[in-house]
């Protein structure tokens, strides 16, 4: 598994933090791939170093141990501590907290080099210091990297005692621009209880969630949001997060005489059967899963492109998680058929989103790859990224002055970050994209690999496709993505650096520049003189499309007709 350019970034930045630091945390939202960017720093944090990697969910160590071992290649080797084993002998451990903090277990725990939290926010839990204490106990530079979407904890407990420093942070919103998430679309429906629950009662954790679920479990609102799910995103799969556990039953049930097929999740039910249904439908037999609670985080299901907010949060942080479950791309591959989906529905029947007003936590549409800018944080102290307008570490809010100018003019300003990141993404190729057609048409080609990305049928609407050569033959064409440009730019470069030859066709190489040769305009029709000016680079993409249009044509009009079927 090859890491995206703002991914590598990131893991960079981290291993830098952590050599001169010692600890560090790494902020990046749902959709970022945190666990391809943990498992890229335990593969490079040192070799020859013992490495170990908590979580605080059974399903979340296979994950984790999965992504590790396709990111750092078949050689690795990887040990589990869990109820069923306590393999320490693998330079990698994945460890559930819960089963790890367990006297016995942590007297067997040998001297560690690094500690990977994941979820870092749990870090400052009683847990895992307990544990991260016994790791500094039995080797006093053992170093601490934590990775999380949501670093601010409900209950206001910072992060310090853990981390003094932020190695990099990557915002919702960087992801939306360069394409790796898809774009919300946000709608607030007024039940007429805002102002009750306005007046439910906080703890340090959350609102009271059996108050909220008397004022907004009731049959009138169930087949009011059964209405309003109708006309707004009818067609999605949807996620919805509900107060209690008797409250997504009743919600379930009234989409299910409405005839949509829904079902539940909640905390209390049987690791085995919510497993069950939670595979179920990812694979389409629900439209609807409602849960409370177990899907905030954790869980990955591309196929959601609507979201139904329930409840009220009392922090930021839980708001985004929540919304964060739509906005992962689709991928194709994973899900053949489906439609493409290039945005996310978001509906709120509470006071999240009016209360909050954003799903950004700070905004970083920093191009550079060197390390960032820094600040120092008035609250703790904390070393964090110039452009973070809250500390990751103790909460501190930043003030932030107001652009000059009227609203219009600073909509404009943000879109220019935007096409900004955009274009330094493109850059960021090691291989050189070649507009054909006057731009109709994007091409990259590299004697063992070729990738397109263009339009259809409407320039909203793009495809990737891409060519590899086994041996002496070339594959058929493989069907890449579907969506907006960026999507599939960036699903078009993936397969280059996957199949493609960078020793000998990347950016920096002669050849792109040089004249076609005569061969190469003879099979283009062109001859010496109306051919001036084409690089052999240029020609040689020209004849990519030329050698493989129909093809090419045939799985966008697939693409198409699954679209419209």
């Amino acid at each position: 598994m090859l890491l995206r350019p703002r991914q590598e970034t990131f893991v960079d930045r981290s291993l830098s933090a952590l050599r001169e630091r010692g600890n560090t945390l790494a902020v990046a939202p749902t959709g970022a791939g945190k666990t391809v960017m943990l498992s890229a720093v335990a593969r490079d944090f040192g070799r020859s170093k013992r490495v170990l990697v908590l979580q605080h969910r059974d399903e979340l160590v296979e994950q984790n141990r999965r992504t590790f071992h396709q990111v750092a290649g078949a050689s690795a080797t990887s040990g589990v501590v869990n109820a069923h084993g306590k393999d320490w002998r693998k330079p990698v451990t994945f460890a559930m907290v819960q089963t790890l903090g367990r006297d016995a277990n942590l007297a067997a725990m040998p001297g560690l080099d690094l500690v990977i939290v994941d979820e870092a926010h749990h870090a400052a839990a009683a847990t895992y210091r307990r544990i991260i204490d016994c790791a500094q106990e039995v080797n006093d530079k053992v170093a601490i990297y934590g990775v999380t979407a949501t670093p601010n904890r409900g209950d206001k407990k910072g992060l310090s005692a853990v981390f003094d420093n932020v190695a990099d942070q990557i915002s919702v919103g960087e992801l939306i621009a360069s394409g790796a998430l898809v774009r919300p679309r946000t709608f607030v429906v007024d039940l007429g209880v805002r102002e009750d629950l306005a007046r439910v009662r906080r703890s340090t954790s959350d609102f009271d969630m059996s108050e909220v679920a008397k004022i907004m479990d009731h049959q009138i609102h169930n087949d009011k949001i059964v209405e309003e799910w109708r006309k707004l995103a009818g067609g999605r799969q949807t996620v919805i997060f509900c107060s209690t556990v008797e409250h997504a039953e009743h919600v379930a049930a009234t989409f299910r005489d409405a005839g949509v097929a829904a079902a539940t999740v909640d905390g209390e039910m049987a690791e085995g059967e919510r497993k069950k249904r939670l595979q179920a439908f990812d694979r389409g037999e629900f439209q609807v899963i409602a849960n409370v609670a177990v899907l905030v985080e954790g869980w990955d299901c591309q196929a959601v492109s609507c979201v139904v907010l329930l409840r009220p949060s009392s922090f930021a942080s839980t708001m985004i998680q929540m919304i964060g479950r739509g906005l992962r791309r689709l991928d194709p591959e994973r899900y053949p058929g489906r439609p493409p989906k290039s945005d996310c529905i978001i509906i709120d029947f509470g006071t999240s989103i009016l209360t909050h007003g954003s799903i950004e936590q700070s905004i970083n549409l920093d191009p550079q790859i060197g390390e960032p800018k820094k600040k120092e944080c008035p609250g703790c102290g904390a070393t964090i990224p110039m452009s973070s307008r809250e500390c990751a570490i103790c909460g501190y809010v930043f003030l932030i002055e107001a652009p000059e100018g009227d609203g219009e003019a600073a909509a404009k300003e943000d879109l220019k970050d935007f096409v900004l990141t955009e274009i330094d993404l493109f850059k960021a190729s090691p291989f050189r994209w070649e507009e054909l057609f006057d731009g109709v048409v994007l091409a990259a080609t590299a004697f063992e690999a070729w990738a397109i990305a263009l339009p259809y049928p409407t320039g909203d609407q793009w495809h990737a496709i891409g060519g590899a050569r086994d041996g002496e033959r070339w594959k058929p064409c493989h069907y890449l993505a579907a969506g907006d440009k960026m999507l599939c730019l960036a699903a078009a470069d993936d397969w280059m650096r996957e199949n493609g030859d960078k020793g000998a066709a990347g950016k920096a190489k002669r050849w792109l520049h040089e004249p076609a040769s005569e061969g190469q305009l003879k099979h283009l029709g062109l001859t010496p003189i109306s051919g001036m000016g084409i690089t052999k680079y240029k020609a040689a993409c020209h004849l990519t499309w030329k050698f493989n249009e129909q093809a090419i044509r045939q799985k966008v009009m697939d693409a198409a007709r699954s679209v419209a079927s």
